[in-house]
């Protein structure tokens, strides 16, 4: 899942211009008959840390019920094999929605043992709408400039502030794209998978996933059985979750992580000089939030920009030493300019990202149900917000245009199948993006699956960052297909890796793996 999740709802009100929903043959998840794609044509892209990069484009149905309408373009990327042992393609997805995978192609393929991805073309794809695909979404740019109202809606004002925005914003999406809302959900990129695959030449596809791209690799895996080779998904959505609950499940998951940072600051006391009592440290954080939604540092940091900054460390605990010398600096000496410095580093490029934001909500809002009674959701985000403060309305709103949006939805597919070869996924017990129960209800899903399982982790995509002992059983997997299998719920476990230290002038290869790949995966999903 990326890039937040939770729900705020609103009234039963929809935005003028509905848009005509899919055909129910189009919604339906079943097996098609093979896609036919012309062959495609690779030329160099590469980059400065991926040289070998080549990239291409393919023509698929917007609506793939009328395969010979109305063409889109999907932009692709590939690093090619060198040896002579070739497996076929490895198609891999760092989530979202709305996530790019062009330059993901170029990590996995460095981050794999080098004799395992000489045995695949590495291929990295724009989900439709995203990035380099055409036509690529941007609903109503700047939705996230600063400074934004207060997302804790303790007055009417402020609520009617932010639901104001949520409306704007799915009212934009409608009247922009009123043809290309419709086909923007996850069975649509699943059945486009397909036709990359048939592009390819492949009879069957290995493909690998991190957070939502795990669910859209089990959904590819429902509608199309038999093209299934190998599948590894790392940081796994509860399907049954999709995508109301998951994203309540969310907030308490975040809201623990955030305590977790806290008590790591009290750990460090002699460094950040805030206290070695982490609930006393906790109370100093939410003392920042008040005074920043008083008076936001340099007029870009109030208390929703603030949640912004300190999101991404729920995600990925090496921006931890970031984030608690801002939060020193600002308690301890008054100095906001470090604040100012991680907002703009972990909060503001993200939230910059037009894009990817339209394509997150149109595929989460089109791919299931959201309530358009705004009085459930103001009272379930109370609820829990009374329990996990730290997220909680953010996330809400975040997730709001889905109160709004000028699509009808459609049904969560069920991913449960029993006719797949084995399958490999990752969990980080106490990952907040995707919480631990996510992987053990998909495991139980796919038939013959193995559940590697990080104990004591706290990451958001834990393979190819450093744990040796996750990325083993990974090569081993592509390698031959060998899976561990245990007696119980889970089939492996890897210890995590220690958190990390406060800052110093050593940054290890591997932590700078942690940081390149949260910034392919994103936050919020």
């Amino acid at each position: 899942m990326r890039k937040r999740a939770a729900v705020l709802c609103g009234t039963a009100a929809l935005v003028a211009g509905t848009v005509t929903a899919v055909p129910a043959e189009a919604r339906a998840p079943h097996t098609a008959g093979t896609a036919h794609a012309a062959p495609l044509s690779w030329k160099n892209c590469g980059t400065k840390n991926y040289p070998t990069l080549q990239c291409a484009s393919l023509e698929v149905p917007l609506d793939h019920a009328r395969p010979h309408g109305r063409q889109i373009t999907l932009a692709l990327s590939r690093v090619p094999h060198t040896a002579k042992k070739y497996q076929g393609p490895l198609l891999v997805n760092p989530g979202g929605p709305g996530g790019s995978g062009l330059t993901l192609a170029g990590f996995v393929a460095s981050g794999l043992p080098k004799a395992v991805a000489a045995q695949y073309d590495v291929i990295g794809f724009d989900p439709r709408g995203v990035g380099r695909s055409t036509p690529a979404l941007d609903c109503r740019p700047g939705h996230f400039d600063a400074v934004r109202p207060d997302s804790v809606p303790r007055t009417p004002r402020i609520e009617r502030a932010n639901l104001q925005r949520a409306e704007a914003f799915a009212r934009a999406c409608g009247e922009k794209y009123a043809d290309v809302l419709p086909y923007l959900d996850t069975v649509s990129a699943a059945r486009d998978m397909d036709r990359i695959r048939a592009a390819l030449g492949a009879k069957r596809i290995n493909y690998f996933g991190y957070s939502y791209g795990t669910y859209l690799g089990a959904v590819y895996a429902k509608l199309f059985p038999q093209r299934v080779r190998r599948a590894a998904l790392d940081s796994v959505v509860d399907p049954t979750g999709v995508w109301y609950e998951a994203n309540l499940a969310q907030d308490h998951a975040f809201d623990d992580r955030h305590r977790a940072f806290l008590a790591w600051v009290a750990k460090y006391d002699t460094t950040y000089r805030l206290g070695t009592d982490p609930s006393k440290v906790e109370a100093k954080w939410y003392a920042m939030r008040a005074a920043l939604a008083r008076k936001p540092a340099d007029g870009k940091v109030g208390a929703s920009e603030l949640e912004d900054t300190f999101i991404p460390g729920g995600y990925y605990n090496g921006y931890w030493p970031h984030l608690a010398e801002a939060f020193a600096a600002y308690v301890n000496d008054k100095d906001t300019d470090p604040l100012v410095e991680v907002y703009e580093r972990f909060a503001a490029a993200d939230a910059s990202d037009d894009n990817s934001y339209s394509i997150y909500t149109s595929v989460q809002c089109r791919d299931a149900a959201w309530s358009r009674d705004w009085p459930r959701w103001r009272a379930d985000n109370w609820a829990a917000y009374a329990k996990s403060p730290f997220m909680t309305w953010s996330n809400a709103w975040y997730n709001a245009p889905c109160a709004f949006w000028p699509t009808t939805s459609l049904s969560k597919v069920d991913v449960d199948n029993r006719r797949l070869p084995p399958m490999l996924l990752f969990q980080a017990t106490d990952d907040a993006a995707t919480p631990y129960q996510g992987g053990v209800t998909l495991h139980r899903k796919l038939a013959r699956s193995s559940l590697v399982v990080e104990r004591g982790g706290g990451n958001h995509a834990v393979t190819l960052v450093g744990n040796t002992c996750l990325d083993k059983h990974l090569a081993a997997y592509l390698t031959d297909g060998t899976v561990p299998r245990g007696t119980g719920e889970v089939d492996a476990e890897c210890e995590a890796r220690p958190d990390p230290k406060p800052l110093s002038s050593k940054v290890t290869s591997a932590s700078s793996r942690g940081e390149e790949l949260h910034e392919l995966v994103g936050f919020r999903h």
